[in-house]
């Protein structure tokens, strides 16, 4: 008889364990809280959906789960991802090493894997959330009230899954719930930390990751969106707490972006805790100190009638010029023939700090991912709970989180793929 499987979650994950399982013979349902499959998924990489990366490393995840990656992308490594989406027929390009679906087109991703689900004849349970998991002693009913009486699905296997509307048997579960992190519309709400801590696992403290930054608004920021790219460096007080380079967007609200979003990762508890943290904007990260010395010297050529603002008009954003002059209150019809050398100096060093206070995070809504979940000390290597090896944890539900760039969704896709397939043994 085939084996049962219950997966609770059609994420990117669920899905991928769906299809692994249902090919290796098993009878699979997926329950799934939103009316379709892969809504989260379908809006990732700016609706774009970077499946993998080609340098994929262990260093690219959080330091939790460093030690246990290497054999993991060694079994299903971003190879194995092209592969498998080879085998839905969905044509990848790699953009430096970023792997995308030829198309461009997240939704060509989620359509290929539902198609798949439904070839394989998985059962898809729309519109109902997990609530718990019941565990049957011995072979006995696990009917939750107490009463013995059978409700809802037939009970056949070790475990029942309980909804908010009915109930379902299964050999295996697979939790695949996802995390905090995602607009309401996906309806990511943590669901699963819950259920997995009433099954006996450690949930560690999560946060909101990839994520941008409220800063303080004394402090001055521009009156209007500014792009650029930047080495951006996050300090406790004098301590350099992470630092990374690309395009960062400096907003009247704060400080978000790439490189921004990957450091998050390495400061979001200290934020989260109100501590004083800061970040330091470098506009001219291609010189180095001699380089950017030679310039200023450059620029002291044109101390003469014009004034602070056609001073700076071509060597900044205009933007952040006037950032830059409010916050040395100084005018930009300053004439640069009243301002000495060391003052212009000073003016333009500006350009490569320039500090903004952070005061929170731009919330769970606004995150990629979540830091935190389901302790890895309670999650075996094909990611059954050391406790009760019939029960699988999978995905972001996991304290499991990466670097912008391909990173989660490998982590979706491999923790899926090897859970899928253990469980259907």
């Amino acid at each position: 008889m085939a084996k049962k499987i219950i997966i609770a979650g059609g994420g990117a994950s669920g899905m991928c364990a769906a299809i692994y399982a249902a090919r290796n013979g098993a009878n699979v349902t997926i329950i799934e809280k939103n009316n379709v499959l892969g809504k989260k998924l379908s809006m990732t990489g700016n609706g774009r959906c970077n499946l993998t990366n080609l340098d994929m490393r262990e260093d690219c995840f959080n330091a939790a789960a460093r030690t246990r990656m290497k054999d993991w992308l060694a079994a299903f490594g971003a190879t194995e991802v092209i592969r498998f989406f080879g085998s839905l027929g969905v044509v990848v390009r790699s953009e430096d090493g970023y792997i995308y679906p030829a198309s461009g087109q997240a939704t060509t991703v989620v359509t290929a894997l539902c198609d798949e689900i439904r070839r394989l004849g998985v059962t898809v349970v729309y519109e109902q959330q997990v609530k718990r998991i019941e565990v049957k002693d011995d072979g006995a009913k696990a009917d939750g009230d107490g009463s013995g009486a059978e409700t809802g699905a037939r009970y056949g296997g070790r475990y029942v899954v309980v909804t908010d509307k009915d109930r379902f048997d299964g050999d295996a579960i697979i939790m695949a719930t996802g995390s905090l992190s995602g607009p309401k519309t996906t309806m990511s709400t943590g669901d699963g930390y819950y259920i997995c801590k009433q099954l006996g696992m450690s949930i560690k403290d999560t946060y909101p990751a990839l994520v941008g930054f409220k800063c303080d608004r004394e402090d001055g920021l521009p009156a209007a969106g500014v792009r650029s790219m930047a080495n951006v460096s996050f300090y406790l007080g004098t301590e350099e707490l992470a630092r990374e380079y690309g395009e960062v967007q400096i907003t009247p609200e704060g400080i978000s972006g790439i490189p921004v979003m990957q450091a998050s990762r390495e400061v979001i508890k200290l934020v989260s805790e109100k501590k004083p943290v800061y970040a330091e904007v470098d506009f001219f990260p291609d010189y180095d100190d001699k380089a950017f010395t030679d310039l200023k010297q450059d620029m002291m050529r044109f101390l003469d009638t014009r004034t602070l603002e056609e001073f700076l008009q071509g060597f900044g954003n205009s933007n952040i010029n006037e950032l830059v002059l409010s916050r040395m209150k100084l005018g930009k019809g300053m004439k640069m023939k009243n301002i000495s050398p060391s003052m212009a100096e000073c003016i333009l060093d500006s350009y490569r700090k320039l500090r903004f206070r952070i005061v929170d995070c731009n919330g769970y809504q606004a995150s990629q991912v979540t830091t935190g979940g389901v302790s890895l000390g309670d999650i075996g290597d094909r990611f059954a709970y050391v406790k009760d090896e019939g029960i699988y944890c999978i995905g972001e539900l996991v304290d499991v989180d990466g670097r912008c760039g391909g990173y989660n969704l490998q982590w979706a896709f491999m923790s899926g793929s090897i859970a899928g397939t253990a469980a259907s043994m």
